[in-house]
């Protein structure tokens, strides 16, 4: 039995490698470490069937190095372990590090990536991993510390034509038949940029042509044939991301309309609605704020209301929170301001609290002046009145820089009116 197309078609080498020119092509960074002959650990992410494992078996071919592979589903910690130990032995036999190839890198638990470490930062191996989930959040800091990162990106519509025809011409079971390629347009738009999802797409449409007859291939034969929904969207995967990513945009942008289609694609592709939910109360605190704080009250009710109601109904009060958001006027100050102050803590360190501040429940920390010169500012006209709150070493450091939205601007006087020039700033 012949095997899949799509692994018939795998590239041996470079030349024949299609896509990520940004990585291989002539001059690019990845190209000049493997024509030099040596590379540093790295991880390769990108959607699925974009080539990442094909990239490391040619990496490793080219290299003519030791090349040994993982899968994070089925392997553990003991895996590791014996494929690092006997890579320390061939490393007396080449003077390159073998490969150990990990693919789904993500899935290795904290346990599984601790392992690695050592074997890394010594060289003993030269680790690369495949992943189709961001490693900001999948991969263990320290491993992504000593890794490269280098994106793959889904095939645009000339590579994915030249595989194609790459295929037909090419492939010894495909020249068996007489195929007329008439139109690709459908066939593009069920592979979704995925080389490995076109190929068993054009497999699939040939298989299930009656043998002998001429093969010919329109959008309307591949519909018919594939009978399903083309609209990528995979919950676990970089869609995931991007998509939730321009909704989120387009509420900040306060655009209405792009937010309803961004959430629509995400409902139609089975999407949580509480993730949508969540998503929106997050918007509505770092981007609308203090600009509109009613916003953050809304969308904490819409996602009570989805709680609740359940769904298909529950896409109503998703969608009214979402044009609510988009078209809110718009602040980043408090979340400018927390993080601003998170820097000052991370530079300056543990300051002493002012003792004024300090509580003081025993007599011995009274003595000691805990408590002592604090004014209590209910007991002022206003229920103000002006002292030093933040530690000595800061002085009258600023974290909140008010922007000016009508809503803002009433707590900006007020700030002005107690404090004077030093919210002028």
């Amino acid at each position: 039995m012949a095997e899949p197309l799509a692994e018939r078609m795998r590239p041996r080498s470079l030349d024949d490698y299609i896509g990520q020119k940004h990585l291989v092509g002539e001059g690019a960074v990845l190209r000049r470490m493997i024509d030099a002959g040596r590379i540093s650990s790295f991880i390769l992410w990108g959607p699925p069937g974009v080539g990442k494992t094909t990239l490391a078996q040619i990496i490793a071919g080219k290299l003519k190095t030791p090349f040994h592979t993982l899968s994070a589903v089925t392997s553990g910690v003991k895996d590791v372990r014996e494929v690092i130990e006997n890579a320390k032995k061939e490393r007396f036999f080449h003077t390159a590090s073998p490969i150990l190839f990990i693919d789904e890198i993500h899935r290795f638990s904290k346990s599984q990536q601790d392992s690695l470490l050592g074997a890394v930062e010594k060289g003993v191996v030269t680790l690369i991993g495949a992943t189709t989930e961001n490693p900001s959040f999948e991969v263990i800091r320290p491993l992504l510390s000593r890794c490269q990162l280098y994106v793959l990106k889904s095939l645009e519509k000339e590579d994915l034509l030249r595989l194609l025809q790459h295929a037909l011409e090419n492939d010894t079971e495909l020249k068996k038949r007489r195929i007329d390629l008439r139109e690709t347009s459908a066939m593009l738009r069920y592979s979704g940029g995925d080389a490995r999802k076109l190929l068993n797409i054009l497999e699939l449409v040939v298989e299930a042509s009656p043998e002998g007859e001429d093969v010919i291939i329109t959008d309307e034969l591949v519909v018919n044939r594939l009978q399903q929904n083309p609209l990528a969207y995979d919950k676990d995967g970089e869609m995931h991301y991007d998509i939730i990513s321009a909704f989120i945009k387009s509420i900040r942008g306060s655009d209405p309309d792009a937010a309803l289609y961004w959430m629509a694609r995400m409902i139609e592709g089975g999407e949580d609605p509480k993730f949508i939910a969540r998503r929106m109360v997050i918007s509505a605190a770092e981007d609308i704020g203090l600009a509109n704080p009613n916003a953050l009250l809304l969308a904490n009710a819409a996602f009570d209301a989805v709680m609740k109601i359940g769904w298909p109904e529950g896409r109503i009060p998703l969608a009214e929170c979402a044009v609510y958001l988009a078209t809110s006027p718009k602040s980043n100050s408090s979340y400018m301001a927390i993080d601003k102050a998170l820097e000052v803590v991370r530079q300056t360190g543990n300051q002493p609290v002012p003792l004024h501040l300090r509580n003081a429940p025993t007599k011995l920390m009274a003595d000691l002046g805990y408590s002592d010169g604090y004014k209590y500012s209910h007991d002022y006209p206003g229920n103000f009145v002006r002292q030093q709150f933040l530690p000595e070493e800061l002085g009258s450091e600023r974290f909140w820089h008010a922007q000016h939205s009508p809503s803002e601007e009433k707590l900006y006087q007020r700030m002005i009116q107690c404090w004077g020039d030093r919210f002028r700033s």
